[in-house]
């Protein structure tokens, strides 16, 4: 990595006037200033954000990493957005944003040339490898989700794990015992997305515990893919009658399938989905549901990232914070008690 001595060998100068030329504290001629700026650019040296941020030259600006993804719930991933855009703007603040397929080279752009203060990232990933980048360049930065290794990081997300858990409980308490589990399409789990993992741990450990019969089976979300998901279920678990959908695009599909092969919804078979209240109020049923608060989560990761903005700012350190939302099981008409067993 270069450093500002690099580029104070290069340009002739000494250290301290790289820094003054960068922070603009001290006056320096324009031929020395030409000299250092051919410098910076002839080695690609970009000046470190935090840095940046004690030399009193913050942007006031916050980088938002947005998901763009077929498996993206776009309606809620918007309202996350706008509200994190309302709520930095009561702090002064506005909003860069950047999308996910940019990776860690864009995380490392924005932090190490001090186009941002703070960072939000969205759709983590357990596994995530945008926050190696985050801690190495040291820019304040919360997330919108779960990583493995939390050390250093503030985070907050739904409790997705209760969430699952929940379903199990509502299912079972209602009599059912052959339950499916229809998630997101493999390519998810695959890359490790934390709120669709945590769900599923949630739901089989406390399906396992209640003593339910279960499936977990992903689905693309099309009508066709959701058509061969739910004909397998039957296949494999012929009696069974009760499903939890944690992906938005195959509740319709999952609701169609079923009426058209004679199953009436809730009579015959209950289904409960995790997804927003909006989302769940558009079906007939309407859906039992488990959601959260979508604006709650941008609102406390603004106020996560600039506690870690004015912990730099004051020469102070940054607190780690870990915030889960709790869900709430919203009981509509697409559920009810388990058919009689013929």
């Amino acid at each position: 990595m270069v450093t500002l001595a690099d580029v104070a060998r290069h340009a002739g100068v000494s250290s301290s006037t790289v820094s003054y030329a960068l922070s603009g504290k001290r006056p320096i001629s324009d031929e020395t200033r030409t000299r250092i700026e051919r410098a910076i650019t002839d080695l690609g040296y970009h000046p470190n954000a935090g840095a940046r941020a004690l030399a009193g030259k913050r942007s006031h600006i916050i980088a938002l990493v947005v998901p763009l993804h077929p498996e993206v719930h776009v309606p809620t991933m918007m309202e996350i957005a706008v509200t994190v855009t309302v709520t930095a703007r009561e702090h002064g603040y506005d909003v860069l944003l950047l999308t996910n397929d940019e990776g860690p080279e864009g995380v490392r752009r924005v932090a190490a040339a001090g186009l941002a203060d703070g960072v939000i990232l969205m759709d983590v990933r357990l596994d995530d490898d945008r926050v190696p980048v985050l801690r190495a360049q040291g820019i304040p930065a919360a997330l919108i989700g779960l990583t493995d290794d939390l050390a250093g990081l503030s985070c907050v997300d739904h409790d997705f794990g209760t969430a699952g858990a929940l379903c199990a409980d509502h299912l079972a308490d209602l009599g059912h015992r052959d339950v499916a589990f229809v998630g997101y399409s493999s390519g998810v789990y695959r890359r490790h997305a934390g709120y669709a993992e945590r769900t599923l741990n949630g739901f089989r450990a406390r399906a396992e515990r209640r003593g339910l019969r279960f499936l977990h089976r992903p689905c693309e979300g099309t009508y066709e893919s959701t058509a061969g998901t739910l004909a397998r279920i039957f296949a494999d678990r012929p009696e069974t009658t009760g499903f939890v959908v944690q992906n938005e695009a195959a509740v319709a599909p999952l609701l169609s399938l079923l009426r058209v092969g004679g199953k009436t919804v809730p009579e015959d078979a209950s289904v409960i989905a995790i997804c927003p209240d909006t989302l769940a109020e558009q079906h007939s049923p309407r859906l039992t549901s488990v959601t959260g608060p979508g604006k709650e989560l941008g609102q406390l990761a603004v106020e996560q990232v600039m506690a870690r903005i004015t912990a730099v700012t004051s020469g102070g350190e940054a607190r780690d914070q870990l915030l889960l939302t709790p869900p709430q099981l919203m009981l509509r008409e697409s559920t009810a008690p388990a058919p009689r067993r013929r």
